[in-house]
Formats: C-alpha cells, sequence, structure tokens
C-alpha cells in the first residue's frame, strides 16, 4: 500500500507516518516546512520519500501522486491570530492547496483521500456534546478556510464520486507540537512556562473545558477512515470527554496566573464521536492523564520554546481583540 501524506512533516502529519509505517506502508511526504519541522522525521529518514514543495503552487509535487492509493491532506496554516493579519495565506494554503491536492488526486485516481478538517467550524455552538450536525458558524479566518477545504472535499466527493472523507478535529495534542511562532494552543504555552518555572496563563476564569485528543488516537482516526469504505462524509475526532483548562494545569502541576477572557472563543468543545464509533468502530484510547504523562517525558521538546508572559500574550492577542470583539 502507497500512501501520501501532505504536512507530514507537522504534528500530527509525522505520527501519521509512523502509524502508516507500523502498517507497512510505502509513504511519501509533501511539505514545505511552514510549520513542519525536519526533526520530527528524523527517526524515520530513509524509510520515507520527502518532497519539499507547496501545495498552493503546481509544481514537481504533483508528480509524487502516481499510483498512491491514500492521500491524507494534513497540509495547512493554522492559528487564529495570523489568519486575521494575512487571509490571504490562509486562503491559499488552505483553499487553494486544497484544491489542487483534490485535482491531482483525481486524475491520480487514488481510493481514498482523508482531510484534516477543524471543529473550529462550530464557532461556539448551541449543543454539546457538538454533533457533526450542527450549525457551521466559522469566527476567524482560520476557521474559514479550513470549512472551505471541507467543502471542496465533500463536493469533489459527491460529483465526481472520489472517495474522500473529511474528520474534523478538536483540541490535539502531544509530543512533537509545534513549539515556535505564534502564540497558540495551550499545551505548548503551558509546557515551556513549566519549564522556566513560570506561572501558567490562564485565559478568563480556567472553567472553560476543551476536548484533549491525544495525537496517537487522531492518527489511528484517520488510518480507519482510510480503511472503511465510507466516503462523503465528516466525523467528529475527539476523546469523548472535556477537562477544564483549571484541572490541566493540576494535571501538568503548575502555578495559575489568569488573563483576560478572549473574544469568540467557546466556554466548551466537546466532540459527539457517537458516529464514528458506529460508522467506523473508532473509539480513542489515551485518556488525558496517559497523555499528559506521555507529554511530560518529552517535555525537553518544548525547551527552546517562547515563554509566553501577560505583557507578550496581550501583544500578541492585540488583533484578536480588535477585530473579533466586535462580533
Amino acid at each position: 500500500m502507497r500512501s501520501l501524506v501532505t504536512g507530514g512533516a507537522g504534528f500530527i502529519g509525522s505520527h501519521l507516518v509512523d502509524k502508516l509505517l507500523e502498517l507497512g506502508h510505502e509513504v511519501t511526504v509533501i511539505d514545505n516546512y511552514s510549520t513542519g519541522r525536519k526533526e520530527n522525521l528524523d527517526h524515520v529518514k530513509g524509510r520515507i520519500q520527502i518532497i519539499e514543495g507547496d501545495i498552493s503552487v503546481n509544481g514537481e509535487w504533483v508528480k509524487a501522486f502516481s499510483e498512491i492509493d491514500w492521500v491524507f491532506h494534513l497540509a495547512a496554516l493554522a492559528d487564529i491570530v495570523p489568519s486575521i493579519q494575512n487571509p490571504e495565506a490562509y486562503f491559499n494554503a488552505n483553499v487553494n492547496g486544497t484544491f489542487n491536492v483534490l485535482q491531482v488526486s483525481r486524475f491520480a485516481n487514488v481510493k481514498k483521500i482523508i482531510y484534516a478538517a477543524s471543529s473550529s467550524c462550530y464557532g461556539i455552538p448551541d449543543n454539546f456534546p457538538t454533533p457533526e450536525t450542527s450549525e457551521i458558524r466559522p469566527q476567524y479566518p482560520y476557521a474559514l478556510t479550513k470549512r472551505l477545504g471541507e467543502e471542496l472535499v465533500l463536493h469533489w466527493s459527491q460529483v465526481y464520486q472520489m472517495p474522500a472523507v473529511s474528520c474534523r478535529f478538536f483540541n490535539v495534542y502531544g509530543t512533537r507540537s509545534r513549539t515556535s511562532g505564534t502564540y497558540g494552543a495551550v499545551f505548548g504555552v503551558f509546557l515551556a512556562q513549566k519549564l522556566a518555572n513560570k506561572a501558567m496563563t490562564i485565559v478568563g476564569d480556567g472553567n472553560q473545558t476543551r476536548d484533549f485528543t491525544y495525537v496517537t488516537d487522531v492518527a489511528s482516526a484517520l488510518v480507519t477512515a482510510a480503511v472503511s469504505g465510507k466516503y462523503g462524509s465528516s466525523y467528529n475526532i475527539g476523546s469523548g470527554k472535556t477537562v477544564s483548562i483549571n484541572r490541566l494545569v493540576e494535571i501538568l502541576g503548575g502555578e495559575k496566573l489568569f488573563i483576560p477572557k478572549r473574544p469568540g472563543e467557546p466556554d466548551c468543545t466537546f466532540a459527539d464521536i457517537a458516529k464514528i464509533k458506529e460508522d467506523l468502530n473508532w473509539s480513542p484510547q489515551i485518556t488525558i492523564e496517559e497523555g499528559v504523562k506521555l507529554v511530560l517525558e518529552n517535555i525537553e521538546y518544548w525547551r527552546y520554546a517562547p515563554v509566553w508572559t501577560p505583557e507578550t500574550i496581550s501583544n500578541a492577542t492585540e488583533d484578536w481583540f480588535k477585530y473579533l470583539g466586535k462580533s
């Protein structure tokens, strides 16, 4: 079996590569390293083909799709504030890039396409746990562009009978998550603060809850979706449980420092995973306690990550408040 992973040098992508190799696949990775890291694939170098390329622009990378069985499309720009500041880059990467991957896959007669969508498409939901039938109401350009990519995938599946499935990720965490760049995912922020013996900056009162899903569970879900005979559908990928930010800090073991709540963020993210359980017989395996233990065993990975303070966070999220505070 031949599989191709766009964004395979990234956080989730590199774990998916591990899973595919474990299953005996021949694996090709396409990445432009805008968010991925070459180091994430050092342990499998020589066992995979790596192509440096930008999927938003047609180039030599398209040749890699020849004789590929499964395509996992994970390449994307993430983060909220940069998407507000530079929506064009996000549209190019997340929408045009997805269009290009779909077209190349279509003409290469790929047997299955799995798209990495985002639960941010739900915005601030009305129902918890949140099912796939919930209203789509993205709050910022990142969420919108990921949703537009998903619309393309589902439309290509409908019109061209492409065997495609979309997987909506909730709050993915684990080893190899990004350590540089903009202010972002809470785990990276907290781990760098812990290493620096600084208090962990909690947004609001810390009672907000998140559906933290360990990265190897996500990789397993992606492969399960590929193996299945299902296509033309979206599936939530979550842990089926929620954890408060206050509780997360307690598990990590750190002091708390509260900073102002941000507009456009839900008080709860909670995936309804009944559909994927029923259709694909997939369930998450890693508890939050087990996942945090694995992360802490590898905490040195975040040694050189930026240590965020209330002041630097305030500066980094200025545009967040400026634009989303009006909605």
